[in-house]
């Protein structure tokens, strides 16, 4: 096989013939050095196997139950560029902590389980096989006491899961990715009364499409797979409503110029967006509701006093938000030169998990594309979220004429159950009234 590279399994100790119980690339899929290719699972450990080299996968010449040894061929692969890295969405990074999630999942199951023990006729019983010697890497004895291999609990602990609480499907009761991808999405049947959990939505009939025409299918990319579920679930457990007003930005859109001219030779821009941030944090400290997260319980709110704006960026591949962190104690230059490091590694599909976790109010912005409107989707435990896009001019009256004045078309969608109609209209004005004077913004 020319121009391709031969994959053997790596010196695994004293194991022989140890059988392949997942298989996680299939030809054409591109790898990363380091890469995860497949599992193996001995009597004593389970184990992924690393790709050593980035490529494109052209043969797997071995399935799940085959049997290897040290030196055994497991992939052919060419040599070139990987798969280009998506970071996490911005709803999975700004989903509960991971003990908040533990807890909802704790409660959940202790609903389902006087259904599970009715139709099982017994509890069900938890599987003894021994796991890839990581406890304690993680603090999370859950994850470590489940039967899977370090890529699942790698993705458990991305998502906060504890994987005792998933039902494994693979060989020996083993929880494959595809097992915590569906526990994500939630039971078929929820435990919880459907008004709570969004169920009880007749699915939308599949149709055949090539029936009418020529058709072509295209896997969704992953960043998009990954955030569909929590988009909906944001959408249908959350009563979102959206207000809208305008700023009126001509003064700081021309100091914003100034700033933005003597920057360039430094190596960045400064944008509309900096003074967005900016004057989203004096108005979130003016009304710390906004700031806020229900807790678990939905009893109380949680008042966060840190100022973390999470900023939506559109990539090739689907949208993803950073983080600008501690915003309150950043100037515009420092904003403006974090923005652009933030979008570039974004871009580039270099965003780390620490840089899209912990935000408490976002910004989506497609000024740069157009429109008059839209209805931002809360991402959920934030309370709201806003939404601007292309700033127009516009013929204002000034009580004696009608005068051409900047404005920037506001759009905040929120909470309802946090945030009331009188209090979204004074935040927006709120910020309104900022944008349209930028010494408040600097107060």
């Amino acid at each position: 096989m020319t121009d391709t590279s031969e994959v053997t399994v790596p010196d695994i100790g004293d194991f022989e013939d140890v059988p392949i119980i997942e298989v996680h690339v299939k030809p054409g899929d591109r790898v990363n050095e380091d890469d995860p290719v497949l599992t193996l699972e001995s009597d004593k450990a389970t184990m992924d196997v690393p790709s050593p080299l980035s490529g494109v996968v052209r043969d797997v010449p071995v399935k799940v139950g085959d049997q290897v040894s040290r030196g055994s061929v497991i992939l052919h692969v060419e040599p070139g560029d990987g798969a280009v890295s998506q970071p996490p969405s911005l709803v999975e990074q700004q989903e509960p902590s991971a003990e908040e999630q533990r807890a909802q999942t704790q409660q959940q199951n202790t609903q389902a389980a006087p259904a599970t023990a009715a139709s099982t006729g017994s509890q069900p019983a938890v599987s003894e096989a021994p796991a890839f010697p990581t406890a304690g890497r993680d603090g999370d004895t859950g994850i470590n006491q489940a039967h899977a291999g370090p890529s699942v609990r790698r993705l458990a602990r991305e998502f906060g899961i504890d994987l005792t609480a998933i039902g494994g499907t693979g060989p020996k009761g083993r929880i494959t990715k595809d097992d915590v991808l569906a526990f994500l999405k939630g039971p078929a049947t929820p435990a919880a009364p459907a008004a709570a959990q969004g169920s009880g939505i007749p699915p939308i009939p599949a149709q055949d499409f090539s029936k009418f025409g020529p058709i072509e299918v295209r896997p969704l990319v992953r960043i998009k797979k990954l955030s569909g579920p929590h988009l909906h679930r944001s959408w249908l457990n959350i009563p979102h409503v959206t207000h809208q007003d305008d700023a009126d930005i001509t003064e700081i859109d021309r100091y914003r110029k100034e700033l933005d001219t003597a920057a360039k030779p430094e190596g960045y821009r400064v944008t509309l967006l900096s003074f967005l941030i900016k004057a989203v944090v004096s108005a979130l400290k003016r009304f710390p509701e906004v700031n806020s997260s229900l807790n678990p319980d939905q009893d109380s709110l949680i008042f966060k006093q840190y100022y973390n704006i999470g900023i939506a960026v559109d990539t090739p591949d689907g949208l993803v938000v950073p983080v600008v962190k501690d915003a309150d104690r950043k100037g515009i230059t420092e904003i403006s030169q974090e923005l652009g490091a933030l979008s570039a590694r974004a871009r580039e599909g270099k965003l780390t998990s620490a840089d899209m976790q912990g935000g408490t109010f976002t910004i989506s912005s497609l000024g740069g594309i157009g429109g008059t409107a839209f209805t931002p989707i809360v991402n959920a435990p934030e309370v709201a979220i806003l939404g601007v896009v292309r700033a127009r001019m516009t013929p204002v009256w000034d009580g004696e004429q009608f005068v051409p004045r900047l404005m920037l078309p506001l759009s905040l969608s929120y909470d309802h159950r946090v945030i009331d109609g009188a209090l979204a209209a004074r935040f927006t004005r709120q910020l309104a009234d900022l944008l349209g004077d930028v010494r408040r913004i600097l107060l």
